[in-house]
C-alpha cells in the first residue's frame, strides 16, 4: 500500500499535537497557581528569604551566604552579598547551581563605592541552589556573595518568582 501525502501529513500533525500536548519534563521545572510573589525579603542576620504577596509570607528559607557575610557587598572577591534594594533580573535553567535568580547587583551607586575603592563592583549575584556541591558542602556561608538554599527549594522559588520581583536585603 503506497501512503499518500494527505496520510503522511495526517501522521506529522498528530505527532506535532502529541508532543505538544505532553507535560513537562520531571524534574527541576515545577509549576506554581498560587498567588504571585510581589517581594523577596532577606534577612541576612537571621539567615532567612522570605517570599511575599503584598504582606503575606508565602514561603520561608534557611539561607547561606557569601563567605564574609557581615556588611555591604563592597567590591568584586570581597565574599559579601549585598544589602539594599535590587530586583531578579534574569533566570538562569541551566545554572551550575542547579537554578539560579538573578539579582541586578551592582546598582550605580555600587558601582561607584567600588571604583572609589579602586576595585571593581562585581556582579553575577544570584539567588541559587547548591548544583554540584549538594549536601557536601556543610559550610552554611559558602558562596562569592549569593543567596543559597537546597536545589529542591530553589525549584520551588524558580516556579514562583518571576524577573522584575523586588528584593530586599536587610544586613
Amino acid at each position: 500500500m503506497k501512503p499518500t501525502i494527505r496520510s503522511v501529513l495526517a501522521l506529522i500533525v498528530l505527532v506535532l499535537v502529541t508532543a505538544c500536548s505532553s507535560a513537562p519534563p520531571a524534574g527541576k521545572f515545577k509549576r506554581y497557581n498560587g498567588p504571585p510573589v510581589t517581594q523577596i525579603v532577606v534577612e541576612k542576620g537571621d539567615r532567612q528569604m522570605f517570599l511575599l504577596s503584598g504582606r503575606k509570607v508565602l514561603k520561608a528559607y534557611d539561607i547561606g551566604l557569601g563567605f564574609q557575610p557581615i556588611g555591604h557587598k563592597m567590591y568584586e572577591g570581597d565574599g559579601r552579598t549585598p544589602e539594599g534594594v535590587y530586583y531578579i533580573n534574569r533566570i538562569n535553567p541551566d545554572s551550575q547551581y542547579h537554578l539560579s535568580l538573578g539579582i541586578s547587583y551592582p546598582d550605580p551607586e555600587d558601582t561607584a563605592r567600588a571604583m572609589m575603592l579602586g576595585q571593581q563592583p562585581g556582579g553575577d549575584i544570584m539567588i541559587h541552589g547548591r548544583g554540584p556541591y549538594g549536601n557536601r558542602q556543610k559550610l552554611r556561608d559558602w558562596t562569592a556573595g549569593c543567596i543559597a538554599v537546597n536545589d529542591s527549594e530553589i525549584e520551588d522559588i524558580f516556579a514562583m518568582v518571576r524577573p522584575g520581583t523586588p528584593v530586599v536585603i536587610y544586613p
